[in-house]
């Protein structure tokens, strides 16, 4: 895999789980199956009709019946073409209680497939994953998920095009014009969303949006989409580990202590966990002091020349590095090198989601990182996998098409034009619109892609919209799949059933 950017990390997304079946009473819609061709002429592997079968899951004390389906949603264009299909995983407990919820979710990437919080965030069945020791020759085999929140949301994953088995139908600069750039995304997935809920007799459910990473860019543009455009109230927002403001730079700029504060407290929270000493009354001392004496005195520099002193002595204190480093870099530490330099002794090099996730530097004599992520590595094997054999094997939704777990060709062929801070902007008045929807943004500690830092700081310059509560920040103990431990699956688990029942 080529080595990603920084931008390219801090898009990316990753998460992991898996489903058990039962495959009686697997039932076949009538849509047809017929091989499709781009405008170019290329072929492509026919796609099955939609498949539904039975299974169930253990959870909470008891057992849960429900229907996994795995289906296709046509995209057309302004003149009623088709020039795309969009494949989705949906887990729907029978009865079709219209008050029952039902909660949409995206990943991110660009490029990256849904199968990351379905099978290992929410759906009812996972994968383990994205922790220290887990490898990409690990069987892929699932268990039953005790932090599903099938219990109480029926939950569809989608897979934008590109991502998973979802393709696009026309040619390669209209795929590119059409599909991967930031505004055409939120249109036609928002369409996607009404076009399942129509499909399936839900418009009179309460609804949510879950995104992670890019899909918390997603999340909020697509509700406010849906609200404003579409004419579908979304009930509330999930955004997982969100890359939510552009604007504020992901490197070092002249002039803004930003890119700065904004990881420190992540890296400082690592060296914490190393050291058995997390807890949210130590984070909240280094958050007073990221926004307090540290950001005074980045933003005093030459003018006080004991500035960088202070600096470097407190930084050092914080992320564990070495005080010659530290020196060096006068106290200005960018995630690269922390992450290769924080294990160098160990011959290890972290990993951007979570510096404590560690492999091995196959070039530890090298200048610069030579090798891509360690949890970004280790996760393509296990998911794809996992995937492939649930929906080919289990579902029974047979396909030749090749399944993307995560397209680093669709991240490169984006084009995310200006920076802005577009999601915020529409997260603002999307809540502004609706004075019923609550909106949850949660991250784990030691995330360097999408620090959490970043939506602190975002979320106390918002309004408090009449309840503070409408906009709450939960942060725990992991990275940047911080549900993969299980406290904090069960910790997310817990904040979004009451976010639910409000």
């Amino acid at each position: 895999m080529p080595q990603p950017s920084r931008k390219l990390t801090r898009l990316l997304a990753a998460g992991l789980m898996l489903a058990t079946v039962t495959p009686a009473l697997a039932q076949e819609k009538t849509t047809t199956t017929v091989e499709k061709k781009t405008d170019d002429g290329t072929k492509l592997p026919p796609l099955p009709a939609d498949r539904t079968i039975a299974q169930s899951v253990r959870v909470g004390g008891r057992v849960l019946n429900y229907r996994a389906t795995v289906g296709t949603l046509p995209v057309r264009d302004e003149s009623g073409k088709e020039i795309g299909q969009v494949v989705y995983t949906a887990y729907t407990v029978p009865g079709r209680d219209p008050a029952r919820p039902v909660t949409f979710a995206f990943n991110g990437g660009p490029g990256a497939a849904s199968v990351y919080l379905n099978m290992g965030a929410v759906g009812p069945k996972r994968v383990q994953f994205g922790a220290q020791g887990d490898a990409p020759s690990d069987a892929p085999i699932a268990s039953d998920n005790p932090n599903t929140w099938l219990d109480f949301t029926d939950l569809v994953f989608i897979d934008p095009i590109g991502t998973g088995f979802s393709r696009s139908l026309v040619g390669e600069d209209e795929t590119k014009k059409a599909f991967y750039a930031n505004d055409p995304d939120i249109k036609y997935l928002s369409k996607v969303v009404y076009d399942w809920l129509v499909k399936e007799g839900r418009l009179r459910s309460p609804k949510y949006v879950m995104g992670e990473s890019y899909g918390g860019y997603r999340a909020p543009r697509i509700a406010y989409e849906l609200q404003s455009q579409i004419g579908v109230g979304i009930n509330g927002l999930i955004m997982v580990s969100p890359y939510l403001d552009p604007a504020s730079g992901d490197d070092a700029t002249a002039l803004s202590p930003l890119p700065w504060m904004i990881d420190l407290p992540s890296m400082a929270a690592a060296n914490l966990e190393r050291q058995g000493r997390l807890t949210p009354a130590a984070m909240q001392a280094v958050e007073d002091y990221t926004r307090g004496d540290f950001a005074r005195d980045l933003l005093r520099g030459r003018s006080d020349p004991q500035a960088t002193g202070r600096i470097v002595s407190r930084v050092t204190q914080l992320t564990g590095l070495d005080p010659a480093l530290v020196q060096r870099l006068g106290g200005r530490v960018d995630s690269r090198t922390y992450l290769r330099e924080v294990h160098r002794s160990e011959g290890t090099i972290g990993s951007v989601y979570d510096s404590n996730v560690t492999a091995f530097d196959p070039f530890p004599w090298s200048p610069s990182q030579q090798s891509n992520d360690p949890i970004l590595d280790a996760l393509i094997a296990p998911t794809t996998s996992a995937m492939v054999d649930f929906v080919t094997r289990e579902v029974g939704w047979k396909t030749d098409a090749r399944y993307n777990a995560l397209s680093y060709a669709v991240n490169a062929a984006w084009n995310r034009g200006k920076p802005a801070d577009t999601p915020v902007t529409d997260l603002r008045k999307a809540i502004a619109n609706d004075p019923k929807m609550r909106v949850m943004i949660v991250h784990g500690w030691d995330d360097l892609s999408c620090p959490f830092f970043a939506s602190r700081l975002i979320v106390d310059q918002m309004p408090a919209f009449g309840q503070a509560e409408r906009v709450a920040l939960k942060v725990y103990p992991g990275g940047h799949m911080f549900y993969s431990r299980n406290d904090s699956g069960a910790a997310f688990k817990n904040d979004a059933r009451a976010l639910y029942r409000k």
